[in-house]
């Protein structure tokens, strides 16, 4: 009866932890589902929501140590996704891009906050510049929408990723030099002391974060195991970027990009990562943003009314100004700078932090002995004002614009699906193959497939019911990876005789475009296995064969050497296996390396003009040389090698010694043997008419199309 009474306990604000986290999660339960009913983002009803049971609302919640640790990670979490999601091969292509807009979103803002806080409110040249730091920053609080809407790889929001870095790391700077001087430190040593900590922050995070997060995902298989390491990383990297003098998110960003290799695109922990953030700590982020929102202090007087109204234009209309500039100066469509502006146009964690630094800073007393501050209270009110109306109009253009852009890229005819039929069939025989050749099967598969995707296990005894059990193993384990990354994987069990012929039966029943199977990496290449391959397998024509070898978890691979013989650009289904290789790259991140002659190479450089990967071309021409391209191989590169057997085109003498040079020299690299499709003689044969004449790419522009992206 006691504990009933103190759980019953109603004083607001709520003290019992189990009443308040239940309030939180009914606010970000119904929040979304209430006002996508009335067309408003999500993002602002959080926000909204935050202020009405804030202390400064209905005082249902306070703002204690709970609200502010979770909102933080939230912070720390969106700026984190940013720079995992982020396309790092479009992101290094359009690098000029981001660093002009960083230059306009930093300087249009601070050049009207400098003149208009000094002539029109008689600031100090000091107070100034602090006041205009606060409008060039900004916060990537509509990052969930464009990431939610597929877009986060998309050319507005990497160029927006980008100079968002670049002009929150200039205001803190700004903010940096200011305080010093107020402090009477800006000297050589304060500028040496600067550069050195931002150069070995830099060092570290960029460059150690990678060599040991590649080790612990090699060591550590547990998903739960992996997504703590994640989150161990994101806090590093913050105090260490607070070690190093610059604010937190910084240090976030840093990390997503450190760790954006190894946590592939379409990978389960990835789905973890992504589902926890917009799940909880997000949501937990911006409702504390909200509680921060006080109405009444609009009405202490006029000075305080000016100021905010001041604040709140030039924190739009600068970030308006400087999207529109970047938009007409690199000629992008009314969408595209739409998106910009709306993901740079909140205010709020970087402008907190600025405002808060300037508030505490006092340089002076009056004749009554109260402190003068570096920004005064008006300044510090002004900013709640900026805070709710910069994340409500970021919030609403960021939706709108990101629609527009999604649903015109879904009219353009080069799409980020092959718009043929797609099923993936995955032959599993050994344990030990089964995780490696699903998670490649998600890397592999195109971006719309959540379900054309099936594993199969052959019983060649019906009455074998330890057989039965072994194959209901194997096919669990597939589904539950396939289930972790929001993937549909159908399980298929066949009795048959022959193995062969039940594998070729499925492929003609579920119309299956790309078979996989694993290689033992204990067995290797053994006779059966050869036999099986090419007196077997390969007499399916409709469908692509993948032969996998897996020493190493696919994510912790950081190049791909992709060999391609002489023709292979003539086999009928050589788009349809270059485009998986294509995804490989897309979703995990992996630079490539093409080796492959003139022909082949220059219809590859061309593809990737239409579609942006990190990939280098080399001319190579004679396969007795392949050895010289092995050597180049480091520790955590891997192979992809196109193959033929004797009735394709593209078949050389020298792939019959493949398999023993895989067993004695790649025991334990990684491989994937490709085997492009075959069709019938006249497909075949229009097919060649298509691809053939690689030199003007005309003919094949319409197929790359409508395969790539």
């Amino acid at each position: 009866m006691i504990t009933i009474l103190s759980v019953a306990n109603f004083s607001l604000p709520l003290e019992d932890p189990v009443l308040k986290f239940l309030v939180v999660l009914i606010i970000i339960l119904f929040a979304p589902i209430l006002l996508n009913k009335i067309k408003v983002p999500h993002l602002l009803g959080l926000i909204i929501a935050g202020a009405v049971v804030g202390p400064n609302g209905f005082n249902i919640l306070s703002r204690d140590s709970s609200i502010v640790v979770t909102g933080t990670t939230g912070l720390l979490y969106i700026m984190f996704l940013a720079g995992l999601e982020i396309d790092l091969a479009e992101f290094k292509k359009n690098k000029w891009k981001s660093v002009s807009f960083g230059f306009y979103t930093f300087a249009i803002p601070f050049i009207l906050g400098i003149l208009s806080a000094h002539f029109l409110f008689n600031f100090s040249w000091l107070t100034s510049i602090v006041f205009a730091s606060i409008f060039s920053s900004h916060t990537l609080i509509s990052y969930p929408i464009v990431s939610k809407l597929g877009i986060a790889k998309s050319l507005p929001v990497n160029i927006t990723v980008g100079g968002t870095m670049i002009t929150d790391i200039l205001a803190l700077l700004v903010l940096a030099v200011c305080v010093g001087i107020t402090q009477g430190e800006v000297d050589a040593a304060f500028w040496t002391k600067l550069s050195v900590s931002m150069v070995l922050f830099s060092a570290v995070v960029l460059f150690g974060f990678p060599i040991v997060g590649r080790w612990f995902f090699k060591k550590v298989n547990d998903s739960i195991s992996q997504y703590i390491f994640v989150l161990v990383m994101i806090y590093l990297a913050a105090l260490l970027a607070e070690l190093a003098g610059v604010e937190a998110i910084i240090g976030a960003f840093f990390a997503g990009l450190a760790l954006n290799r190894l946590i592939p695109h379409t990978s389960a922990l990835m789905n973890r990562v992504e589902f926890v953030g917009n799940a909880i700590f997000i949501p937990f982020f911006l409702i504390s943003v909200g509680m921060l929102i006080d109405f009444k202090i609009f009405f202490k007087d006029s000075k305080t009314i000016e100021i905010a109204l001041l604040m709140t234009v030039i924190g739009v209309l600068s970030k308006y100004l400087a999207a529109v500039a970047t938009q007409k100066t690199f000629r992008l469509t009314k969408e595209q700078g739409g998106v910009i502006f709306g993901l740079s146009a909140a205010h709020a964690a970087a402008t907190l932090a600025i405002v808060m630094v300037g508030y505490n800073i006092i340089i002076g007393e009056t004749e009554e002995g109260q402190p003068i501050r570096l920004l005064d209270e008006s300044v510090l009110n002004g900013s709640i004002l900026l805070i709710l109306v910069s994340c409500t109009v970021s919030s609403f253009v960021t939706q709108k614009n990101a629609q527009k852009l999604v649903k015109s890229e879904d009219e353009n005819p080069i799409t980020d699906s092959n718009p043929d039929a797609e099923n993936i069939l995955l032959a599993v025989n050994h344990p030990v193959t089964v995780e490696p050749m699903t998670n490649l099967s998600l890397l592999l598969k195109s971006k719309n497939n959540k379900e054309n995707i099936y594993v199969l296990n052959i019983i060649s005894e019906e009455k074998n019911e330890s057989s039965k059990k072994n194959a209901e193993k194997l096919l669990h384990q597939a589904q539950n990876i396939g289930a972790a990354a929001d993937v549909k994987i159908t399980p298929l069990t066949r009795y048959d005789v022959d193995v062969i012929k039940g594998v070729n039966n499925e492929i003609k029943e579920y119309e299956i475009t790309d078979l996989m199977i694993g290689v033992d990496p204990d067995k290797g290449f053994s006779q059966s296995f050869v036999h099986n391959l090419y007196g077997g397998y390969l007499d399916n024509i409709s469908a692509n064969m993948l032969v996998y070898h897996a020493s190493q978890p696919v994510s912790t691979i950081q190049r791909y050497f992709v060999i391609l013989p002489e023709k292979v650009h003539l086999e009928s289904g050589f788009f349809h296996s270059l485009l998986k290789v294509w995804n490989i790259a897309r979703n995990s991140g992996t630079k490539i390396e093409f080796y492959g002659n003139e022909k082949t190479i220059k219809v590859i450089e061309k593809i990737r003009k239409k579609v942006n990967i990190e990939a280098s071309f080399y001319i190579f021409n004679d396969w007795n040389e392949m050895k010289r391209i092995f050597g180049k191989m480091k520790e955590n590169d891997a192979l992809i090698l196109f193959m033929a057997n004797r009735e394709m085109i593209s078949f050389l003498p020298q792939m019959q010694d493949v398999p023993k040079y895989l067993n004695d020299h790649f025991r334990y690299r990684n491989y994937l043997l490709i085997f492009p499709s075959r069709k019938t003689k006249s497909e075949y044969e229009k097919q060649a008419r298509d691809i053939g004449n690689a030199d003007d790419f005309v003919e094949i522009g319409n197929i790359v199309g409508k395969i790539f992206k």
